[in-house]
């Protein structure tokens, strides 16, 4: 078994998943403001830590995707950040792409960029401390969308990403996220999502990736948020399984999903219910942000000294996710 393989089957086995606490300065601006905490470096910090030092680190997340800001700080305990998260057995990891920008040749698609100077961050951050990283490309749905443009350029950022990364000794996470806005049918997120992973494999493959070495974060298959026409959670369970057997080769050792605009419990249910439907050998387990982390931010803007409050809230959330990545969650066990 190749090291990269251990480290992610460290990060997801077990029932554990990934905590993507990877906002960029602008996002996490965003959601500071909607609780109306500022957004300054220490706040950013401060929220964070709490979550990087709460239990459910040890019993339930196996990795945490870190911004480029917060691998670099320390702690109030005057360790690095990537020394707080590893002291739990979770690994460190890090976004390195630098964000969507309009694709040249199709205006309202993007494509992610970040290829540039890639192998020398590589580098910086391992030496810092992380052991996986993430590259994120994004495709709307519509009658005409995703573009042959946007899946083939996307695709290919993707695995030239995890060609780089695995040079450089850590797991790529691969994500493909196919955008749940607009009102597209449930069947139109089907056909689309496997069209877009299917292509990403065959470039990964291309690019000579260890696929044994590697995390999918895909999105779940849904309906559009503006669609008429929602499906129940056990149909968004089954055909989210149907993309993903037909779409991902038996080596790649796990699927982390993104939760993707949904709300903590809908993220919950869904992991759950493919979970109990699971017929396969992939680990299906969580790579989830605000579906993590959106209570415990609430409850911590009330009063941001209140740490073991806000923790417990935190680690509640991570234990309803680590029990649905084994199929052993049920509605009784909310608060």
């Amino acid at each position: 078994m190749s090291e990269l393989n251990n480290i992610a089957l460290k990060i997801i086995g077990n029932g554990k998943g990934i905590l993507a606490a990877d906002e960029s300065t602008n996002t996490m601006t965003k959601r500071l403001s909607d609780v109306n905490v500022p957004s300054t470096p220490e706040n950013r910090l401060l929220f964070r830590e709490i979550l990087f030092s709460s239990t459910s680190m040890t019993d339930c997340i196996g990795g945490v995707i870190l911004y480029d800001e917060t691998i670099k700080q320390i702690s109030s305990q005057k360790n690095k950040i990537t020394e707080l998260i590893s002291e739990t057995g979770s690994l460190p990891g890090i976004k390195v792409d630098t964000g969507a920008k309009i694709l040249a040749g199709s205006p309202d698609e993007k494509i992610t960029e970040g290829l540039d100077g890639l192998r020398e961050r590589l580098k910086e951050y391992y030496k810092i401390g992380a052991k996986f990283t993430k590259w994120r490309g994004v495709y709307n749905i519509s009658k005409d969308y995703p573009s042959k443009l946007s899946i083939s350029s996307n695709a290919h950022a993707l695995a030239r990403y995890s060609a780089i990364v695995q040079e450089c000794n850590m797991v790529p996470i691969v994500e493909p996220e196919v955008l749940m806005d607009g009102e597209h049918t449930a069947e139109d997120c089907y056909e689309k999502t496997s069209i877009v992973i299917e292509k990403c494999f065959e470039e990964l493959i291309l690019h000579k990736v260890d696929l044994k070495g590697i995390i999918l974060k895909p999105n779940m298959i849904l309906a559009g948020n503006k669609s008429k026409n929602k499906i129940s959670n056990n149909e968004v369970a089954k055909l989210t399984l149907k993309c993903l057997k037909k779409c991902v080769p038996s080596e790649v050792p796990g699927i982390a999903f993104l939760s993707g605009g949904q709300s903590e419990l809908e993220a919950t249910e869904n992991l759950d219910l493919i979970n109990k439907y699971n017929d396969t050998n992939f680990i299906m387990s969580y790579s989830y942000g605000r579906a993590l982390q959106q209570s415990a931010l609430k409850f911590w803007s009330k009063n941001t000294k209140n740490v073991e409050g806000t923790q417990k809230i935190f680690n509640h959330r991570a234990k309803m996710n680590t029990l649905a990545a084994q199929g052993n969650w049920s509605k009784d066990l909310e608060i």
